[in-house]
């Protein structure tokens, strides 16, 4: 086997290995996602909420536009309390 094939079999190796890095830290990000929404379902389970039917309900289309309109004013005044003493972090 001359260098330059040695070279560019050693780059596929180092290439492979930070493959399957990658693709563990995206299996460890897949299982904390499944796991977090197995416990927000356990917990309408257990409260016997049923959200879909929740939000059928007349007056949720409303209720969420006021919370977004609530988490909206949030934001801003963060933001300007951000701005007002100098830091502009996200």
């Amino acid at each position: 086997m001359s260098t330059s094939e040695r070279q560019e079999t050693e780059a596929l190796r180092a290439r492979l290995d930070a493959l399957e890095r990658e693709h563990v830290e995206e299996v460890a990000r897949a299982h904390d996602a499944v796991a977090a929404a197995q416990d927000r379902s356990y917990w309408l389970d257990r409260w016997n909420l049923d959200l879909n039917a929740l939000m059928r309900r007349r007056g949720a289309a409303e209720f969420r536009a006021a919370v977004r309109a609530v988490r909206a004013v949030m934001r801003l005044a963060r933001m300007a309390l951000r701005k007002a003493r100098g830091t502009d972090e996200a």
